[in-house]
């Protein structure tokens, strides 16, 4: 289990509703040393807001063998923290009179899938039944050392999928599947006639002036000052820091800091990026969708409503996490380390720390 998955899983707790105290930032870094200590990360960085007040803690080394530290505001992979940005463009669209949320996906790209009944809101719900074609990769680390390079076409990770049956009939389950926003991807760029990233360059980097944010396509290297990342292949540490992400394309290649992502998710729940019809789907969620709007996840910590997104990557985990008045703000990026540890009570502190 990974760091975003634990850390979506401890999200999950409800206590009482009362007015939560000030975040202690004793213990927010009494909580990320804890992290750092008990095996499986190496490195952590955090962005905290409560209130007016906005603060940063690290722990751990930035590479393996050291005392560097981690940078405050360092550059690191977001994984799947990407969906938003990918969806905010789709509703966006959609906003424009351009595509239609409840319209097939095969209006739009008629020869992308055999299954012609899945809907654009489907897709970025999760709720499509698309194989997630992520299943089907070598993703441990012996399996991927060989293929971390590679370039990927995002027409080669949906095929992968689409050879596939469905899992479920669309609309009637939820199930979390990369495939569905590597096809939102190709639904931006059919419809704006750009790049997916040039479209979310345009329309979210360039107007929030997220500078330190970018997609790097077939680029293995991070830009600027980042911590490294490792994990165990073939009986030996790898640093896994530079890998080819196009294997996440849309569903999770974009690289960023976590000042950035908290400019972003303000923006975003806040609706200075969607009209209103959009905004209110956003976080629209139904008994089937099990808390996941479109591009956000919906839950409730301490009692509190809490919108965002975790990620995963190999090397890195990521978490955008804010209340819906954006008052309470966590934004962490934590690298692996090449031994394995039990970080979920360290986690559930940070939570409870922030949001309790």
């Amino acid at each position: 289990m990974g760091i975003t998955a634990i850390l979506t899983a401890a999200s999950l707790f409800a206590a009482s509703a009362a007015p939560a105290p000030a975040v202690d930032r004793q213990v927010v870094e009494q909580a990320l040393d804890q992290l750092t200590s008990v095996g499986g990360v190496l490195g952590v960085q955090m962005r905290i807001t409560d209130g007016r007040q906005q603060f940063t803690a690290r722990s751990g080394a930035a590479e393996l063998d050291t005392t560097k530290p981690v940078p405050h505001n360092g550059k690191f992979r977001i994984g799947s923290v990407t969906k938003p940005f990918v969806s905010t463009v789709v509703l966006q669209l959609v906003g424009e009179g351009k595509a239609e949320l409840d319209a097939p996906i095969a209006r739009y790209l008629p020869d992308l899938l055999p299954h012609k009944e899945i809907t654009v809101r489907q897709v970025l719900q999760h709720t499509s039944g698309l194989f997630s074609y992520t299943r089907a990769l070598p993703l441990s680390p012996d399996g991927f050392e060989p293929i971390r390079d590679k370039h990927w076409e995002a027409s080669e990770l949906v095929a992968i999928a689409a050879e596939r049956p469905l899992n479920f009939p669309p609309g009637t389950k939820w199930e979390y599947s990369n495939t569905n926003y590597i096809v939102a991807g190709m639904l931006i760029e059919k419809l704006t006639g750009k790049t997916y990233p040039e479209a979310i360059e345009q329309r979210i980097l360039k107007p929030l002036r997220l500078n330190d944010t970018y997609l790097p396509g077939d680029d293995q290297d991070i830009r600027g000052p980042h911590a490294h990342a490792y994990w165990t292949a073939n009986g030996k540490p790898s640093d896994i820091t530079h890998i080819n992400p196009s294997v996440a394309g849309a569903s999770g290649e974009m690289v960023s800091t976590t000042r950035d992502l908290d400019t972003f998710i303000v923006a975003l729940t806040s609706g200075k990026l969607l009209k209103p019809a959009q905004q209110a789907e956003l976080t629209r969620t139904t008994d089937v969708s099990r808390g996941y709007g479109l591009g956000l996840e919906i839950m409730t910590v301490c009692g509190t409503k809490v919108w965002g997104h975790g990620g995963g990557i190999p090397g890195f985990s990521s978490e955008l996490l804010t209340t819906s008045d954006n008052r309470r703000r966590l934004v962490m990026s934590a690298t692996t380390a090449p031994v394995s540890g039990t970080p979920r009570p360290a986690l559930d502190k940070l939570l409870n720390a922030t949001f309790c």
